[in-house]
């Protein structure tokens, strides 16, 4: 078992969800390497959690991957768009961690440019992000993230002073699990999506602040 299957699993998902925040999110691609940490995320909890891909034990070609081995990259698609999932538990058991928001670390100027934007719109979403790092296709599903060039960085580059629990954007409002405080973010960080900006901290949320592209 290599350090990305020992992270992703032992451990419930919700809490290796907010373990995540400080994270890098780091991808070697074509265009150098890009990073950034990781602000917010999205537990979803397999086969008994209405907002799940795999609610229900659905199984499909497409969903495949979410059934592999934990530390596994689950990269689907929404409306055209987008979004990275992180497999966790035993390979089998669906459950999984959607990135939903990142701040630039590495490479920032690199990401605004993918993204045509500047200041928090550059990757305050799970598309967002993906467009940032310039990831605009499935070619990276299924990867274990030993070997694939989009990894997290599992030492934590940063801590944040505090982590809020809220419900899941964007699932099935009608669902069982709609309201399920399942959605963790670092308090008072910008690039935290379907934020107020009077809530934006000067430091981020960070116990330590400084700029990014280091």
């Amino acid at each position: 078992m290599d350090q990305f299957n020992r992270f992703f699993t032992g451990r419930p998902t919700t809490t290796i969800a907010q373990d995540l925040l400080g994270h890098e999110l780091v991808y070697h691609g074509p265009q150098g390497t890009i990073s950034g940490l990781i602000v917010e995320t999205e537990a979803y909890l397999g086969i008994n959690d209405s907002a799940s891909h795999a609610f229900g034990d659905r199984h499909t070609d497409y969903t495949a991957s979410l059934y592999g081995n934990p530390g596994d990259l689950y990269i689907y698609q929404i409306r055209g768009m987008v979004c990275c999932d992180i497999v966790t538990q035993p390979a089998g058991e669906p459950q999984g961690i959607l990135i939903r928001g990142l701040e630039p670390w590495c490479g920032a100027k690199q990401m605004a440019a993918n993204r045509k934007t500047s200041g928090v719109n550059v990757s305050n979403g799970p598309a967002k992000l993906m467009k940032a790092f310039g990831i605009n296709d499935r070619q990276l599903d299924g990867q274990a993230m030993s070997t694939s060039p989009l990894q997290v960085r599992l030492a934590a580059t940063k801590t944040p002073l505090m982590v809020d629990a809220g419900p899941r954007i964007g699932v099935n409002p009608s669902g069982k699990d709609a309201q399920q405080p399942l959605r963790f973010t670092v308090h008072g960080n910008p690039y935290v999506s379907h934020t107020k900006r009077r809530d934006d901290r000067a430091d981020h949320g960070w116990t330590t602040y400084d700029k990014a592209d280091h």
